[in-house]
């Protein structure tokens, strides 16, 4: 297997955790097959290693386990205000992974879990069957399947993203949002696309991707796999959130729109959505705590209702601004404010 950037993650399942209960799941079986050199470890429960105490979250990153694992309940979770709904009545996100293969270092997911440990849920049946009672009970349904996770990035030992496509595709009342900062396209690009299936990528300038979104892919292999995705008819959606402060960092936005106008046809892209860093507050302290030499984690942010940000008058003038370098190319209405 080549291992490249984005695949460094395969290094890591030295060891996989499996919960005696799963041991015989179809997915159990098939992802195992995926590490047949991994050492392979008996566990009652799945908290009993993910939520164990003194863990180093930093350390774990570097050597990242897989816990294999059944969710026993909570198959879907009410949208947090931090993301947009998009209009949606019934904005919703699933958890079929726990934590992700990347390492940015302003991601939520390190405050939020003491452990950097990667679990998998392997009973997708029940996660079906919970949204299917649902869409018949509310009629429709907004869900983003990729929350506390880049799914996409786990699609060649998983194979997820395929099912829940195609599930979608079956669903004309589910419309389906793929969050991904990886450049895992074409492990689904033989998929017919669905016009409620939403490919969403998350983009930064190349200082920030260099300082702060380690493990990812480059923005330009990013920007490639959206254009292909688009040209085979995809919908793809521009996240360029969280936007953040960094010296000079009106000419270092400047010049990454400039770059993506030039390599991808946003004028095929539905929305383009904009957000500054913002994080609950709690978190933020919990990731001081373990990065102490950050300069993005301890700049001084403002707090209020217990969400660290940069303060609305400096957010308004971050997204005003990157807003107004998409306007003078035309894109007034796909803009979308986080």
């Amino acid at each position: 297997m080549k291992l490249g950037r984005q695949n460094l993650f395969f290094k890591s399942f030295s060891h996989i955790y499996v919960e005696e209960r799963i041991l015989e799941h179809p997915n159990t079986v098939r992802i195992l097959e995926k590490f047949p050199n991994a050492i392979q470890i008996k566990t009652k429960h799945y908290k009993n290693v993910f939520n164990a105490k003194s863990q180093d979250f930093r350390s774990q990153k570097n050597s990242t386990k897989l816990i294999l694992a059944k969710k026993e309940d909570q198959f879907l979770y009410p949208g947090s205000g931090f993301s947009p709904s998009f209009g949606a009545e019934n904005f919703y996100y699933n958890t079929l992974a726990l934590n992700c293969i990347y390492d940015c270092e302003y991601c939520y997911l390190q405050g939020m879990y003491s452990s950097a440990n990667l679990v998998v849920f392997v009973n997708t049946e029940d996660f079906f069957t919970a949204t299917k009672a649902f869409l018949e009970k509310h009629k429709s349904l907004y869900l983003c399947i990729s929350y506390e996770t880049d799914l996409l990035a786990l699609e060649s030992i998983l194979g997820y993203c395929k099912e829940w496509i195609e599930f979608g595709g079956r669903n004309e009342n589910l419309t389906l949002e793929l969050r991904t900062k990886s450049t895992s396209f074409s492990q689904i690009s033989h998929l017919k696309p669905n016009s409620n299936t939403i490919l969403a990528w998350s983009l930064n300038p190349m200082p920030i991707w260099k300082e702060w979104e380690k493990k990812t892919p480059s923005p330009l292999a990013r920007m490639k796999s959206m254009t292909e995705a688009i040209e085979k008819g995809w919908r793809v959606r521009l996240c360029l959130d969280p936007l953040l402060f960094l010296p000079e960092w009106k000419e270092v936005y400047s010049e990454f729109i400039q770059t993506l106008k030039a390599e991808v046809p946003l004028d095929k892209i539905p929305e383009i959505c904009l957000g500054v860093f913002r994080i609950n507050a709690d978190f933020l302290q919990k990731m001081r705590s373990e990065n102490e030499n950050s300069a993005l984690l301890w700049y001084p942010y403002n707090i209020s209702n217990r969400v660290a940000s940069y303060g609305d008058k400096h957010e308004q003038t971050m997204k005003e601004f990157v807003a107004d370098l998409l306007l003078e190319s035309g894109y007034l209405n796909k803009i979308v404010f986080c």
